[in-house]
């Protein structure tokens, strides 16, 4: 292999070097170079020069490539020995060829040597003119034809020297036999100075940014080895700008967030500070690319959507894909709830302290370009019970052993089903349920141990609430009292008008009953008015009445007067009780064992066959030493 050929794969390396993706430096092979000793790039043809390969890392063993310009040789040695004027390179076997370094072995009598060799951009280097075999007075240097200052010693020093084609050469002055002046010129000299790191170049990490995507900016160069101790500054641009990073010793920075605005024309600044020597990479055009939002997907905490009142709702709006800026909205029932716009695959919405009007199907919407929904998901909202009121109810002001009694139960507020249970005392009587709300009720016979406290639970399965007690007084079972009323009223009627009379009497009424007939003046069954029943709460009871249960429609007060026949009696009749069609046995009434209608008389006065009208009036209204006025909350014992 030529050394032209081993400068052609060195060239091949340093472009790959620059168009292959970022890498590990240990991955990139460095490249090689040359030091001579003594330094000089230009010596006199005689005498010999030492040229040392050297690589990174230095501690590196095998065979060193030499090459001498289109010649190429192999040597275990890292150092060799040259007497030939031309161009040298090396390499090591993990290393790149080393740059040409020219070597001159002049015949001349007068020489401009160059110290130190290889020179980079931006050294201080020294111009010496050498005599062969004699000693100079003095020397003149030249930069393309231009004495140069302080040129007049025999070394001068060139600061920060730049890869230009400028071409150097001196004069050496001395005195000959007989002190004749004598002088000399030097051939020109076109200083070899390498490049202290090459243009930098501006990678991209990933190559192709989404929108949304972190990326990775780096201005990648190299310095030689010789010179691995130069601080560089990098900065970066982008279409004319600098950046906010500013500039600074990394090679790389982070945008942490594409947008599309930030598509553009980017390049990146390496700058050798001490060295004054500043480079520039290449533009690179960065296009960010926008994907739109995909697989929309809503959730809610907690999950099912099932909520009590008070509780805080959480709708998360979430997407598979999308880049950029993403608008998120709510909607529920078709109705837009909320809005939020942000650079993110997921928002939440906080609806707190949820009510019942919130229950209802909801669904999200993202937007980035072009707006998809989400599925919909049904939320449920059930509200708990409210403190129930319980009312109680009587078939007459004052309960009695054997009174049918109803519990009525309600909750005004409250997600159905509704479970309601009854206590006496906290024990429980039962329970009733009201699937579609509202309240609930319970029936029951009373017995001797009634009295007492009573109350109600309300319960949806969100926790119990319970009503206020409500007390009721239970007096003991009906005695012989009604049949103690009849004997006495009876046994008044015998007693007044004798035993024929009494009985014509009753025989009459009793004819008239069977015959469906009453008494002139007497109220029809459909008069009859409700029974009293023990109000326990605001609700009105007449809203509750259940009607058609016995306990609740035989016991009807009525007073009016009779004269029968057109006898001088005048009797009050106190209580009617006409049993209604059906089984008498479901009646609470322990008492009543016949159905044959009962009436009640009370004597009031016997008329004389002379009394006028007005006497008769007189002494209804005023003489009531005989009747008895039965009260209506006793009108059970009466029956």
């Amino acid at each position: 292999m030529s050394c032209q050929t081993g400068l052609v794969l060195a060239l091949l390396w340093l472009m790959l070097l620059y168009l292959a993706p970022a890498k590990g430096e240990s991955e990139i092979p460095p490249r090689a170079f040359l030091l001579l000793h003594p330094s000089w790039s230009t010596t006199f043809q005689g005498e010999s020069v030492k040229l040392t390969c050297m690589a990174v890392p230095s501690s590196e063993k095998g065979p060193i490539t030499w090459c001498h310009n289109n010649n190429v040789w192999k040597t275990t040695s890292e150092e060799i020995q040259i007497e030939d004027s031309g161009y040298y390179q090396c390499k090591t076997q993990r290393s790149h060829f080393s740059e040409p370094v020219h070597v001159e072995f002049s015949s001349d009598e007068v020489i401009l040597q160059v110290s130190p060799h290889p020179i980079f951009e931006g050294d201080d280097v020294f111009l010496k003119c050498q005599r062969k075999n004699g000693q100079l007075n003095k020397a003149t240097y030249y930069k393309d034809g231009e004495i140069l200052p302080s040129s007049y010693s025999d070394t001068i020093k060139l600061l920060s020297v730049s890869r230009d084609s400028s071409k150097y050469s001196c004069t050496a002055f001395w005195k000959a036999v007989f002190n004749i002046p004598w002088s000399k010129a030097s051939k020109p000299l076109k200083l070899q100075v390498q490049e202290l790191f090459l243009p930098p170049v501006l990678k991209l990490s990933p190559r192709q940014p989404n929108e949304g995507d972190p990326v990775t900016l780096t201005c990648e160069t190299r310095l030689p080895p010789q010179k691995s101790h130069v601080q560089l500054r990098f900065c970066f641009f982008k279409d004319g700008q600098r950046l906010e990073s500013g500039c600074n010793s990394s090679q790389e920075i982070q945008i942490p967030t594409m947008r599309l605005e930030d598509s553009g024309s980017y390049w990146c600044q390496a700058e050798a500070v001490a060295y004054k020597i500043i480079k520039n990479s290449s533009r690179l055009k960065i296009d960010v690319l926008r994907i739109p939002v995909s697989d929309v997907n809503l959730e809610t905490r907690p999950p099912g959507g099932q909520l009590i009142e008070g509780e805080n709702l959480i709708l998360i709006c979430s997407v598979a894909k999308g880049t950029g800026t993403i608008t998120f909205s709510w909607h529920k029932d078709g109705t837009r709830v909320s809005k939020k716009t942000q650079q993110s695959l997921l928002a939440e919405l906080l609806i707190p302290t949820v009510k019942m009007q919130d229950a209802g199907r909801y669904y999200c919407v993202a937007d980035n370009g072009g707006p998809i929904l989400s599925n919909r998901k049904e939320v449920t909202v059930r509200g708990l019970v409210s403190r129930p009121v319980l009312i109680l109810r009587t078939p007459r002001h004052q309960a009695v052993v054997g009174d049918v009694v109803q519990l009525h139960c309600e909750a005004s507020k409250g997600s159905p089903p509704i479970w309601y249970q009854f206590y006496h005392e906290d024990v429980t009587l039962g329970n009733s349920s009201a699937p579609n709300g509202g309240g609930a009720s319970f029936n029951f016979s009373l017995t001797e141990e009634g009295s007492g406290n009573y109350s109600c639970d309300a319960n949806n399965g969100l926790g119990p609430q319970s009503s206020d007690r409500v007390s009721l007084k239970v007096i003991g079972p009906c005695r012989s009292r009604a049949g103690l009323i009849s004997a006495g009223v009876i046994g008044g009627l015998l007693g007044v008008l004798g035993l024929p009379i009494a009985a014509i009497l009753l025989r009459h009424f009793r004819t008239q009953r069977k015959l469906g007939l009453s008494a002139p003046g007497a109220s029809s069954p459909s008069d009859w008015q409700e029974p009293s029943f023990s109000r326990l709460s605001s609700t009105p009871p007449q809203e509750h009445l259940h009607d058609g249960h016995p306990a609740f429609i035989e016991l009807q007060p009525i007073y009016n007067n009779v004269n029968p026949e057109g006898l001088n009696m005048v009797y009050s009749q106190i209580q009617s009780s006409q049993p209604r069609n059906g089984n008498s046995a479901n009646s609470p009434r322990m008492c009543q064992k016949d159905k044959e209608p009962v009436v009640i008389y009370s004597e009031l006065r016997i008329a004389c066959c002379d009394d006028s009208s007005q006497q008769v009036s007189n002494h209804q209204e005023g003489d009531t030493e005989d009747y008895e006025n039965v009260p209506r909350e006793s009108a059970a014992l009466d029956h």
